[in-house]
């Protein structure tokens, strides 16, 4: 049993999709879609950058989703046994369009104003993210809650044992940095972030978020998604509402959604995008499932090759 799981903020790099673009019509078809939705380049600041545009997250956001959506199109003609799939923070826009929530065009439109607002809300309220590696979840959350007094800081990434991410104010989460490596921490840098992502720091895309959600037609999914907010599979449209809401200011429990996959019987990761961040944590929460990249060309014509065969 296979599940699909799409890439978040962080996998992206110049020169992603091009090769796609190139050798898949289905592939340069959505590209080029794109690009004519949002009145944008996007095409350029993917094939070529430069990165530092490409790193903004009003682009980052759109070009991941694109990305993966336009490899998506391609396998979905061939491989018919999804069971689920899951995406991780903006990936959830992603496993949501494919499973059929959103149409396409929707599905881009939300997301490049997700972007937008989580930029905004980065210049408004600056902060920054941390990981943290070595200490137990207990441990980071009891150091996250010592230091209220000094300002916000959370988990915002429950993302492998051992491993998650921190997001707040910035003398918070460099105090926490310094904690964690008292306490014995492998770990404990800060990311090169825009903002403090997956907390109450991103109120501003959080309240302009919902007011677009609301008014968005969904339909009901395909095959079961599960959420970043509570680890398990949506239970209707309007939890899908409510919970994209509340991901934006909530920790992302990849960890647990994974756990609860192979729980209900996957066995098989299938890594749609770019990057192979996912599948290497996947890895170390079971080093026992099977994982699959997409994300170039060739891993495509691979995959399609080996399913032919099979």
């Amino acid at each position: 049993m296979a599940a699909l799981v799409f890439p978040g903020q962080g996998s992206q790099y110049v020169g992603m999709g091009k090769d796609l673009y190139n050798d898949f019509s289905v592939c340069k078809n959505i590209f080029d879609l794109a690009n004519q939705l949002l009145g944008i380049d996007l095409k350029k600041i993917c094939f070529e950058g430069p990165e530092e545009l490409l790193k903004q997250t009003e682009n980052t956001q759109p070009a991941l989703f694109v990305h993966s959506l336009a490899i998506f199109e391609v396998i979905k003609e061939y491989y018919k046994n999804i069971e689920c799939a899951a995406g991780h923070s903006l990936g959830e826009y992603s496993a949501l369009t494919a499973a059929g929530v959103f149409n396409f065009e929707d599905g881009l439109k939300i997301v490049r104003l997700r972007g937008k607002l989580m930029q905004e809300s980065g210049n408004q309220n600056p902060g920054t993210m941390a990981a943290i590696v070595g200490l137990s979840t207990e441990k980071i959350i009891e150091i996250c809650n010592s230091l209220k007094d000094t300002g916000v800081v959370q988990p915002a990434n429950f993302n492998s044992p051992g491993q998650i991410v921190i997001s707040g104010d910035l003398n918070a989460v460099r105090k926490a940095i310094e904690l964690a490596k008292q306490n014995g921490a492998k770990l404990a840098k800060e990311l090169v972030v825009s903002g403090a992502f997956h907390s109450p720091l991103m109120n501003h895309a959080y309240e302009n978020i919902a007011r677009e959600l609301e008014k968005m037609n969904m339909s009901e999914p395909k095959f079961p998604v599960y959420s970043n907010v509570t680890g398990d599979k949506f239970q209707s449209i309007e939890q899908i509402r409510t919970l994209l809401i509340e991901q934006i200011v909530s920790p992302v429990r990849w960890q647990q959604i994974i756990e609860k996959m192979i729980e209900n019987g996957i066995t098989t990761f299938i890594e749609i995008g770019a990057g192979k961040v996912l599948t290497g944590l996947i890895k170390r929460i079971n080093p026992n499932v099977n994982v699959i990249n997409i994300g170039t060309s060739e891993e495509l014509k691979r995959f399609l090759e080996n399913g032919k065969n099979n």
